[in-house]
C-alpha cells in the first residue's frame, strides 16, 4: 500500500512539472507572437503596443478607477491578440522595437454611481465612464483616436465599469485600420 502511494506522489509532481514547463513562458501583461494575416489580407508586419498610464484629466477621479482602467486595458489588449506583444507604461524592452505603437487614454467625463441604488432600482444608480484613446507612432502621429463609454447600469461593482470601458476600448481597435503596410496610414477618429 505505501508503494503504490509513493508512485501515485512521485507521479502527481512529474505530471505538475511537466504542465509548468510546457507552459507558455510569457510575463505578464505580454503576449505570445501570433501569426495571422493583416487586415489587408497580406502578411505584414506585426505591431506590439505599449499601454501609458490613464490621464485623469482634470477630474477628480479615484486612484483605484485610473489603476482598474490601466490593468483591464492591458488584460483585454492581450486578450484580443491583436498585437504581438502588449508592453506596460515604462518597459524598456519597448524601446527597442521597429513596430510600437502607444495607446494614450484620458478620462473626459466621469459619473459616480451607487452599487446600492443599482441593487434597489434599475433607473438610477449607473456608473458611467467616457474616455479620448488615442493610439500613436513611437513619432506621435496619430493612428487611431476613439470616444469610448463604459459603465454598469444593474448589477455589478462600480469598478465593473472599467471592466467594460477597457472591453471597449480594445473592441474599437480594429487592427486593418493601420496594419499591412509597413506604416499605419489611417487616422480614424469616432465615438463607440
Amino acid at each position: 500500500m505505501k508503494t503504490s502511494k509513493c508512485n501515485l506522489s512521485i507521479a502527481c509532481v512529474v505530471a505538475l512539472a511537466v504542465i509548468i514547463l510546457s507552459g507558455p513562458g510569457r510575463l505578464a501583461g505580454q503576449t505570445a507572437a501570433a501569426k495571422f494575416p493583416a487586415g489587408n489580407g497580406t502578411s505584414g508586419p506585426r505591431w506590439s503596443v505599449q499601454v501609458d498610464q490613464v490621464d485623469s484629466g482634470n477630474l477628480d477621479l479615484a486612484n483605484s478607477f485610473q489603476i482598474a482602467i490601466y490593468e483591464n486595458l492591458v488584460d483585454e489588449l492581450n486578450k484580443t491578440k491583436q498585437f504581438q506583444q502588449v508592453f506596460r507604461d515604462g518597459d524598456l524592452r519597448a524601446g527597442a522595437l521597429p513596430n510600437l505603437l502607444v495607446l494614450k487614454t484620458t478620462v473626459e467625463k466621469y459619473t459616480p454611481g451607487s452599487e446600492t441604488r443599482r441593487a434597489v432600482t434599475t433607473v438610477s444608480g449607473a456608473t458611467k465612464l467616457t474616455v479620448r484613446s488615442q493610439l500613436l507612432t513611437r513619432e506621435g502621429k496619430v493612428v487611431l483616436e476613439r470616444t469610448v463609454n463604459g459603465d454598469v447600469r444593474f448589477f455589478g461593482s462600480n469598478l465593473r465599469a472599467t471592466h467594460n470601458l477597457a472591453h471597449n476600448i480594445a473592441k474599437a481597435i480594429k487592427p486593418s485600420s493601420w496594419s499591412g503596410s509597413g506604416q499605419p496610414t489611417a487616422i480614424l477618429t469616432g465615438q463607440l
